[in-house]
């Protein structure tokens, strides 16, 4: 199974979210061998979930609370993303670790979060670019990659991770090509350290920059099984040759 999310971030405004989700639901995106989900803003969850609710399109949250209910203003958790529809959660994305000032507790907790309400965790990870200059990149994912899943039940948890760069991520004003070969390098790796904290096979996938014309370039990739994109999956002929690239290569 490869996998194609697409994460919308705040591109889209309602009107615009739901003319997209309406666009890409009129398409034949009919194919055993791909998932493909997409992460609207949070007040759009709701009406592309209407509109995807009979296309193989799944709807994903891009962050979420870690209480169940209560007294916590603004907030949105991962249950009541659940009971709306979502299949999927982003977290841990490197904006909300970088701008918002995340950290890895806060992951873990929304990590425990999701089991909890049965919704699908994308563990999101990623070095800096200071981390990769120093050689310490693997330090740094190892501690995010701990401190998120370390003792939790991931059984039936359906976890996937999504390593993104953050020199590779076009919105953090970088956008530097990663090349496949480095992203299949980190990719083995984590595989073989998420494997320590779970006989369950995990998806792996890769996010940073990646477009119509790099995509099949890590997806082809042996420990790579799918994407997740950001801007270039906002308009839906980019997702769409994304998507028909991604099936024709497999």
């Amino acid at each position: 199974m490869t996998f194609i999310f697409a994460n919308w971030k705040m591109y889209l405004n309602n009107e615009e979210s739901l003319a997209l989700a309406k666009d890409l639901s009129a398409q034949d995106l009919g194919s055993n061998a791909l998932t493909c989900a997409v992460f609207p803003t949070m007040l759009s969850v709701a009406g592309a979930v209407s509109i995807l609710k009979n296309s193989p399109i799944a709807i994903g949250a891009q962050n979420v609370a870690w209480a169940p209910k209560g007294a916590y203003t603004g907030a949105v958790s991962a249950q009541l993303c659940k009971d709306v529809g979502c299949t999927y959660v982003l977290i841990g994305h490197s904006e909300r670790r970088h701008i918002f000032g995340e950290k890895t507790e806060d992951v873990r907790k929304r990590i425990a979060a999701c089991i909890q309400a049965d919704i699908t965790p994308v563990l999101c990870i990623g070095e800096t670019r200071e981390d990769k200059e120093r050689g310490t990149q693997k330090d740094m994912l190892k501690t995010q990659i701990l401190g998120a899943l370390e003792g939790l039940d991931l059984g039936n948890s359906g976890l996937i991770v999504a390593y993104e760069p953050v020199w590779a991520i076009s919105g953090s004003g970088n956008g530097d090509h990663c090349n496949p070969a480095y992203a299949q390098d980190i990719h083995t790796w984590i595989r073989s350290e998420i494997s320590t904290l779970t006989s369950k096979f995990v998806p792996l996938l890769y996010g940073g920059s990646v477009n119509q014309e790099n995509v099949v370039s890590y997806t082809s990739q042996k420990d790579i099984d799918g994407v997740l994109v950001g801007s270039a999956s906002i308009k839906s002929n980019s997702f769409l040759t994304m998507r028909d690239a991604v099936a024709s290569s497999l």
